[in-house]
Formats: C-alpha cells, structure tokens, sequence
C-alpha cells in the first residue's frame, strides 16, 4: 500500500523523523514548513494523504483543513500538541479523518496512515455511483465524499444533472446561470466547466462526468 503522503509540520527535526519512517514503510513523502503553502501544494498535486500539524506559522492546520476540504476529499491525519476535546471535535468536523497528539511514535504515525489509506480505498466509488447535490448547502456528494461548489459552480452542474445526455449549448447555460441576462463570454462558461471538472476529478478520480461535444457544448454523462 504506497502511495505519496505531504507532511506539514514546522519542527525541522520531527519531520524528518516522520519522512524516514514513512519512507522506510515504502511511501514517498514531501515535507512543507509553513501553513501558507500547503493548500496550493495539495492542489497542484494530489497526495494521498496529508500528515497536517495543527499550529504552524502563516496558517493553522484547522484553517487549511477547511480550504483543502473544499476541493479535495484527500484523506488528512491533524498532528497536534493541543489536546483540548473542542480542538479534536472541531479537526474531525473540518473533514480531517484522525488526529494524533504529540509526543507520539512515529511507529504509530506509519500504523494510523496505513489504517486512514486502507479505508479511504474500501470506500472507493463504484462507477455507477451517482452524485447527488445539496442546493441548501452548495455540495456535490458521491458515496462518502462531499464537496463545496460555487453558486455559479452549482448551477452549471444541476443543469447538467438534470437531464444526462443532453447537450448544452454555451448560450442556453449561460441563461440558465445568468438569469439577469448579464453580459459575458462563452469562454466564461468555459472557464467554470473546466473549474468544475477539476473538483469533480477530486470527488471521483478517474472519471470524467461533464464532456465536451465539438461545436455543440456539454453534456453530463457519468458512464459514457
């Protein structure tokens, strides 16, 4: 079970002990210091899990977790020093999977990512799995990954859902999301579709939902 982990964690010398023990378990680690860069790290190249401190200069680890789970149902271990109750609840309802409070064994932390990755995969998405939408809270959901959307984000895809197999022109999905009849581009739409792909990519890796039909627009086909 390999897979290639992010470790944000600020003391120098803790991460390199967690790297050594990761990669001596066979994963393929990259260590970042700072709280400013690890969403955009996550974002850029999708790891399989995500080791995240809780208290780090720039940004904290609860703060990250909420942006990350906006676009990403990465699997995310908190590494924290706080053991307060409110802290573990609060990490666990921001979308992290476990938590460990330090002092710990790196053993257990190589132990708990093993467990965190073997559950991740046994609730892989079966490919008929629909998504289903939440207009109250602007979620797409498929199995037991949810994701946050964009008003306009939303729009776009329950048009789509709606009717699968139909093709939308770029002028009849601009009506249907700029019901003010505001004046914008077809490459607008195009810019949110390819947007959109991207967070459903991260909700389904490995499935395409929304496809492009030459000269003609979209249409929502989840087997196709």
């Amino acid at each position: 079970m390999n897979g290639t982990l992010l470790i944000v964690e600020d003391e120098a010398k803790l991460a390199r002990l967690l790297a050594d023990y990761l990669v001596q378990a066979g994963f393929t680690t990259h260590t970042i210091d700072n709280g400013l860069d690890a969403a955009p790290w996550i974002r850029a190249h999708e790891p399989d899990l995500v080791l995240l401190d809780l208290m780090l200069p720039g940004r904290d680890g609860l703060d990250i977790c909420r942006e990350v789970r906006g676009f990403s149902p990465v699997p995310i271990i908190m590494v924290t020093a706080r053991v307060e109750e409110i802290d573990r609840l609060l990490g666990l309802e921001l979308g992290a999977d476990d938590y460990i409070c330090k002092p710990f064994s790196p053993r257990e932390v190589v132990a708990r990512v093993r467990a965190v990755l073997r559950r991740a995969r046994l609730c892989e998405i079966p490919r008929n799995e629909p998504v289903r939408l939440d207009p109250d809270r602007l979620l797409v959901s498929a199995g037991p990954r949810t994701l946050e959307l964009t008003s306009v984000e939303f729009q776009l895809l329950q048009t789509l859902v709606q009717a699968p197999g139909r093709i939308y022109s770029r002028d009849r999905l601009m009506d249907r999301i700029y019901p003010d009849n505001r004046i914008v581009s077809e490459r607008t739409i195009d810019s949110h579709v390819k947007k959109l792909r991207r967070k459903l990519e991260a909700l389904l890796p490995g499935r395409e939902l929304i496809h492009s039909v030459y000269g003609m627009g979209y249409k929502y086909e989840p087997d196709a």
